[in-house]
């Protein structure tokens, strides 16, 4: 894929240009963002993704659309996955509703440059050293290993990472927010707000969540014009996301499980292209395992799109079902106490 500095370039402007506009709105009049705006919002950036892939087929062929398009996929996908924690990070230190799109829109800039660092990162690594995709392979079976085992989460309980602990030792800060102020006077000293703490707890939980995200994308692609974009994408609709499906996160049970699945489908895909490009020498002599099968895009973005779906469909049915079968026992509960309440004493 030969992308030219001025295609790099003109990215970059469009998607400074865009969070720029995005800060310019949040910060000019901070409030609880409707369902109605959130969905415009949200479709707005939905139909530049799918606009942005037909671009891709047009311009570089459908291999990398394809590619594109399951990298966006996936990264949105595990942006889902994060908004249960953000949800908790702002439960934890009480965010005011109106101070929380503030604070989502500057842990998603953070968390843009630090997941555009990792993937010139990731770049750099993988073309010298190709076998290092049998680690980012392993890495994302062991994930998906550790999302599996824990299932369905009741835990609501958010716990800071070294980090925060760290500064809130460190530095005193206000026991009440200012506004979107990340530093306050008070008692004639400069302290952090509880603002500052907010931010720097959503930008470093995303980080973390990189760690799974960009080895993933990368085993569908190994452009990294296509892994910023579908990135990009994936999180310049999240604070949006984040306010239209706050409920909805409760329904998605098997979230955790799809997510699992997912990334063993792609951990494996990944140590099977490792294998068909065998670099390894103490591995057939450093040649390639010809026999071994190399899953095309194609295959990927219907496994991805099919096991996303079927997440879905069947989270919202057991909940539906655990939904429907409360009512029914409450009656009964409440005759039985009845009943009970009824009898005479003898």
């Amino acid at each position: 894929m030969d992308v030219t500095p001025l295609v790099w370039w003109v990215t970059i402007a469009a998607a400074i240009v865009a969070l720029t506009a995005d800060v310019a709105i949040v910060a000019r009049k901070p409030h609880i963002p409707s369902m109605r705006e959130c969905t415009a919002y949200l479709v707005v950036y939905v139909s530049l993704a799918l606009l942005f892939g037909l671009f891709v087929w047009w311009d570089f062929g459908g291999q990398y659309a394809g590619e594109f398009y399951a990298g966006w996929l996936t990264e949105y996908s595990l942006s889902v996955d994060n908004l249960f924690v953000f949800l908790l990070i702002m439960a934890n230190f009480r965010v005011p509703e109106r101070l929380q799109q503030s604070a989502l829109m500057v842990g998603i800039i953070i968390a843009i440059i630090l997941r555009a660092l990792f993937i010139a990162l990731g770049a750099a690594v993988i073309n010298s050293y190709a076998w290092v995709f049998y680690i980012f392979g392993a890495f994302l079976i062991w994930t998906a290993w550790k999302l599996a085992r824990e299932g369905e989460s009741d835990d609501d309980d958010y716990e800071e990472n070294a980090l925060l602990k760290f500064v809130e030792r460190r530095f005193p800060a206000t026991s009440t927010f200012h506004g979107t102020k990340l530093l306050a006077r008070e008692g004639g000293k400069r302290l952090i707000t509880p603002m500052f703490i907010v931010i720097l707890a959503l930008g470093t939980t995303d980080l973390l969540f990189a760690l799974d995200s960009i080895p993933a994308i990368y085993g569908l692609t190994k452009e990294p014009y296509l892994v910023l974009t579908a990135n990009l994408f994936a999180l310049m609709g999240l604070r949006q996301l984040y306010f239209l499906i706050g409920g909805l996160l409760k329904r998605l049970v098997y979230l955790s499980l799809g997510l699992a699945v997912l990334l063993a489908f792609i951990g494996v895909k990944l140590i099977l292209h490792a294998l068909h490009e065998n670099n390894l020498p103490f591995l057939n002599g450093g040649k390639p395992l010809h026999g071994v099968p190399d899953i095309p895009i194609s295959v990927s973005l219907g496994a991805i799109v099919l096991i996303l779906g079927v997440t879905t469909v069947a989270s919202l049915i057991k909940s539906s079902r655990d939904r429907a079968d409360e009512p029914a026992e409450m009656p009964q509960e409440r005759m039985v106490a009845a009943d009970e309440d009824d009898q005479p004493v003898l």
